[in-house]
């Protein structure tokens, strides 16, 4: 296959009439009312909203098996004014939730997608659990950056797989049609509406297949795995690990260009700076809230690191050989071991435990000195927030890290992108011109988030905000549509 047969493309005809005709006679009577690119969370979420609205619709997914960056992330999922929380005696509203969003993004996110996903998650979160047994738990033991709230869902197991699982199940349960190992390639247009009327997609084969339809949502997450893009878009990543998904291709932001689509926070992303890049493995940044440091090379920490896990990724880079260390004691390793996947790092002999500073300067390659003067200046606020080496609090009390200490060798990673295909709040994909396309959705990483135009506005969970908010508005939208 060449390299052009490999880029997703957009074919255009002069009328609906052209476009049938063109079709393989196999094809004629292949027909959907929905077709939904991509089998990550935002995908098979929005295929069981539609489902729970008697809208039929078939997801076309290019792996083996639906992952996406979903399945590489926590599994965690912000939400305010839940059921969930309620049962939790958690107070909270999608107002605050909105501030919280704009105070990380520095007012710059996108107003009518925040107040939409604010709105939507909620129903959103309860809609799966009532109608397809989400059992949703509020991690109610620490704050992520930036929360004020606690609203961090869970499933019982924690992970983003388990959150994928959790899906596909559901998915099989209604029927729901997943075609896996279908890579969409083509989208058929009518020139001059821009309306999408068939989709080719790529089978194991090697053969295209085609299929008609009266909506399309595209589902397919961002551009991360292009390095072309990521060049041009967000360059100070382009030399970083990248720990998302490799079918992150960029396929939805090619083919909106291609049809006058406008775009918008490109420059976004989600970072991490705690990527166990030996393993391949995250470590949670709950670990940092609590009170573990990072500190580089030299032994000396070198950012703020309640701040954000996303804009930590930068600082990370900045440091020399692009790593550093994250250092923690005993009462912090308890709470790591509560995430599944800190014990398979574990496993993995990615933690290492020292039972003095010189043992630990030694592993690092620092002087001890200079690690025992970053130890010793450490104080921590009453919210766990490391303090000392230039980052001062008010909020003190007595309790520094005590041997025998932790260390996990880690560098910074671009996970996914935050930009894409602007979106209306109702998730219609608009044009230069800020007209919706006919009949063109887009959700999840395909379209503009809402952590502003840079890496510091990402706020903790706004990928899967995006991604299951999306899916509930599209759905309403698309029945709207349809009917």
């Amino acid at each position: 296959m060449t390299d052009q047969e490999r880029s997703p493309r957009v074919i255009e005809f002069t009328d609906e009439v052209a476009l049938l005709a063109a079709l393989p006679v196999q094809a004629q009577d292949m027909h959907m009312p929905v077709v939904i690119v991509g089998a990550g969370a935002c995908g098979l979420s929005a295929a069981l909203f539609l489902s729970d609205l008697g809208v039929e619709s078939l997801v076309l997914e290019r792996d083996l098996v639906p992952s996406g960056s979903s399945a590489l992330s926590s599994g965690f999922v912000p939400g305010a004014g839940t059921a969930a929380q309620l049962a939790q005696g958690l107070e909270d509203t999608p107002e605050a939730f909105a501030r919280d969003i704009q105070a990380k993004a520095k007012g710059l996110a996108a107003p009518h997608l925040v107040a939409a996903y604010t709105q939507a998650i909620a129903k959103a979160l309860d809609a799966l659990s009532q109608n397809h047994g989400f059992h949703w738990h509020v991690l109610d033991h620490f704050l992520y950056p930036g929360h004020q709230q606690y609203r961090m869902h869970a499933l019982p197991s924690r992970t983003g797989q388990a959150l994928m699982d959790q899906l596909q199940r559901a998915c099989q349960d209604k029927d729901i049609p997943v075609l896996t190992q279908s890579r969409v390639l083509e989208l058929w247009v009518v020139k001059d509406s821009k309306r999408v009327g068939a989709v080719g997609y790529k089978r194991p084969s090697g053969d295209m297949e085609f299929v008609r339809l009266e909506a399309l949502l595209l589902a397919c997450n961002g551009f991360g795995g292009n390095a072309h893009l990521v060049a041009e878009c967000i360059p100070q990543m382009q030399q970083a690990s990248y720990a998302g998904h490799l079918g992150n291709d960029g396929s939805a932001l090619l083919w909106g260009r291609a049809l006058g689509a406008q775009t918008a926070d490109l420059g976004a992303f989600q970072g991490h700076g705690s990527w166990a890049l030996a393993q391949g493995v995250l470590v949670t940044w709950a670990l940092m809230m609590q009170g573990g440091i990072q500190v580089n090379g030299s032994g000396q920490r070198f950012h703020n690191e309640c701040l954000g896990y996303s804009e930590a990724a930068i600082e990370v880079l900045s440091q020399p050989k692009s790593k550093a260390f994250n250092v923690f004691d005993e009462p912090l390793l308890a709470l790591a071991r509560t995430f599944p996947d800190f014990c398979e790092l574990e496993r993995m002999n990615g933690v290492k435990r020292f039972d003095s500073v010189l043992a630990l300067a030694q592993w690092i390659g620092c002087p001890a000195l200079a690690l025992e003067q970053t130890l010793e200046g450490l104080r921590l606020s009453k919210r766990g927030a490391p303090l000392g080496s230039g980052f001062e609090d008010e909020r003190v009390f007595d309790r520094r890290l005590s041997l025998p200490l932790y260390a996990i060798e880690v560098t910074g990673a671009l996970f996914h992108t935050q930009g894409g295909l602007e979106i209306d709040e109702t998730c219609r994909v608009q044009t230069l011109a800020h007209q919706a396309l006919p009949n063109l959705w887009a959700g999840g990483g395909a379209a503009r988030g809402v952590s502003g135009p840079a890496v510091w506005g990402y706020l903790s969970g706004n990928g899967l905000l995006s991604a299951l908010a999306s899916a509930y508005i599209a759905a309403r939208s698309i029945k709207q549509f349809l009917h």
